[in-house]
């Protein structure tokens, strides 16, 4: 008998009925010489300290490093404290029944890091020595799952990606339980102050924006603007230099010379350039990008927008959500014009579809070399139906980016006229020639960045134009904005680093906090722990959070840039890296972030006493 094994009944349910298994049992479905079972996600975890002998928090526990970690059921919270999950314990033995009875295993968690952990731990924690094969698909659509089950790899293929997921979830274990356990003993709190090896650093990064943004003292500076006729066109220029002091840039608003009319007049014409300018058509989304786009126009936040995705996946209408990807290879782009053909008929991006087919399609997003485990995410071409206004909105997110993609330069013309007047006076204007894959969402907000015309008429060197108007503009500096889940995901990409250029981005992306896949559930961890809240799009830290940040803001464990490598180093262990000397290293972080929290936790019981005046209190 064939076992299948999901991460979760939806999923076993909807291969079941692929092979037209309809045969439901208590735990699993079976039919045509297959039987198909499932987890509720993660059934087993690590064991908590006190199954290593750790009972209680003291301080001659830590740093509390197990010789050899255990696995143990998932527990859920009862009136009597934490117990084992009887529904799990219940699922568990059910797979056993199963595996017992096997004569081949197949693996059909989600193809990535996590769905590997959890089949593994499952495998582990039952004992069981069979060897099993795994199903790796980037989509549900009923093809995809006959080809890959007409494929399936040797279990051994992914056991570097289990070494990888294994060595992550320890690490977060050493460093959570260690780092919480440190700082609540220093700072005699009577609650958990809960530490992470990527919530700290995230929320340090949260608290650092919202301190600097607060503390913030704006600057008055000057600038000088003129407004000019071309033949009725008129335009506007601002000065090259801006004045710090009021009144040297009076000096220079006086020698803007009047005309007997009233009007000041005198703009001569020094320079003009015009460039043409092409702008490639961006990558296609992976998850990362997609909640950044979600957030911007919809204002859905992280995990809203995964659960959609993942409803759509499930759906078979996109292919795999949790990928880091932003490419596809040869062979997908291969079924790229046909998944084009399909949306001719969409009510938004039917005539870009339209367009597409009668033009080579860009092949920017094509690059096998740069698809990690799945490529970007795209529609599958099964057609949708009955959507809810969320989910249709993501799906046409991702159906919009995939036209994008493939569309063609968007060409613009970038005009920069230096005019004299007492002083040098810049006008800036953006013509688009073409609008290319600007054309599919017609999203003129990105062209209204910094520019004070929409088009600049044409002139030329050495004229002398009319001033209709001046002005001595009074500005002020301003902060960096508060993070929003979208700028959080996109600053986490890279620890932090303010990177524009998507390619560049991306390459960082090994360095990143996190995965696109956790991000998400790490915002959520915060506002669960009540150290940052939602206050309308964007994330602010509470006093509480503040509280901790001004502890370990200096502390190796609010450090982006390392907590980034790690992430690093457990995306080489996929690739055959050392497991023991990332363990090693581990250990020693573990030590050392230890003593520094034991020592440095003093004082933070005071610190969490909330202030009136402090505008994060909840």
């Amino acid at each position: 008998m064939k076992i299948v094994i999901a991460e979760k009944p939806s999923v076993a349910r909807e291969l079941a009925k692929v092979f037209g298994a309809t045969g439901r049992k208590d735990g699993y479905i079976e039919g045509k010489g297959y039987t198909f079972t499932w987890a509720f996600g993660h059934l087993l975890q690590l064991a908590p300290p006190q199954e290593y002998g750790f009972i209680g928090w003291r301080r001659q526990h830590l740093p509390m490093l197990p010789a050899k970690f255990k696995l143990a059921i998932r527990k859920i919270k009862t009136k009597d404290g934490f117990v084992e999950d009887p529904g799990v314990r219940k699922q568990l033995d059910i797979i056993k029944k199963l595996f017992d009875e096997a004569t081949e295993i197949i693996v059909a968690t989600d193809a990535g890091r996590e769905g590997e952990l959890i089949f593994r731990y499952i495998y582990y924690f039952l004992k069981c020595k069979k060897p099993f094969k795994r199903l790796w698909i980037s989509s549900q659509t009923d093809e995809a799952i006959k080809e890959g089950f007409r494929n399936l790899k040797p279990g051994t293929d992914y056991d570097t990606l289990f070494n990888s997921a294994h060595c992550r979830s320890e690490s977060d274990w050493l460093v959570g339980m260690n780092a919480t356990q440190a700082l609540s003993i220093s700072a005699g709190s009577r609650s958990v102050l809960s530490l992470g090896r990527v919530q700290t650093p995230t929320l340090a990064m949260i608290c650092s924006r919202f301190i600097e943004t607060k503390n913030f003292v704006p600057q008055l500076y000057y600038q000088l603007g003129i407004q000019l006729d071309k033949d009725g066109q008129l335009f506007k220029a601002v000065s090259i230099v801006n004045f710090n002091v009021k009144e040297e840039a009076q000096v220079l608003f006086d020698k803007i010379e009047d005309t007997g009319s009233g009007f000041p007049t005198g703009g001569k014409i020094l320079d003009v350039e015009a460039k043409p300018r092409k702008e490639p058509p961006p990558l296609l989304h992976d998850l990362s990008s997609l909640q950044q786009e979600a957030n911007k126009r919809k204002g859905y936040t992280a995990d809203q927008t995964l659960n959609l995705l993942q409803n759509l996946y499930e759906s078979k209408l996109v292919s795999y959500p949790r990928t880091g990807s932003r490419y596809i290879g040869d062979d997908v782009f291969a079924g790229v014009p046909q998944l084009i053909t399909q949306l001719t008929t969409h009510p938004d991006f039917g005539k870009q579809a339209e367009f597409l087919m009668t033009v080579p399609l860009n092949k920017r997003s094509v690059n096998a070399k740069k698809v990690t485990d799945h490529h970007a995410i795209l529609p599958t071409g099964e057609t949708p139906a009955h959507l809810s206004a969320d989910k249709q909105a993501v799906y046409d997110m991702v159906v919009g980016r995939m036209l994008e993609a493939f569309h063609q330069e968007c060409i613009k013309e970038v005009t920069k006229i230096t005019i004299e007047s007492g002083s040098l006076f810049i006008a800036n204007g953006t013509v688009i020639r073409s609008a290319g894959w600007r054309s599919v969402l017609n999203d003129k907000e990105e062209d209204k960045k910094d520019e004070d015309n929409p088009s600049l008429p044409k002139v030329k060197k050495g004229e002398l134009l009319p001033i209709v108007e001046k002005a001595l503009l009074e500005k002020q500096t301003k902060p960096k904005p508060l993070y929003n889940e979208a700028s959080l995901l996109k600053a986490l990409e890279t620890s932090g680093k303010e990177i524009e250029d998507e390619e560049l981005r991306y390459a960082m992306k090994d360095s990143g906090l996190g995965t696109p896949a956790t991000r998400a559930s790490i915002i959520e961890t915060l506002i669960t722990r009540e150290y940052i809240m939602r206050e309308k799009r964007n994330l602010v830290p509470t006093f509480k959070g503040l509280a901790v940040y001004d502890v370990v803001k200096d502390q190796k464990i609010a450090q982006a840039e390392l907590t980034g490598s790690w992430e690093k180093r457990l995306e080489e262990i996929r690739s055959g890296a050392s497991v023991a000397d990332f363990k090693a290293e581990i250990s020693e972080y573990t030590r050392s972030i230890t003593n520094e929290l034991l020592a440095a936790g003093a004082g933070l019981a005071e610190k969490l006493v909330p202030k009136k005046e402090d505008p994060a209190v909840v």
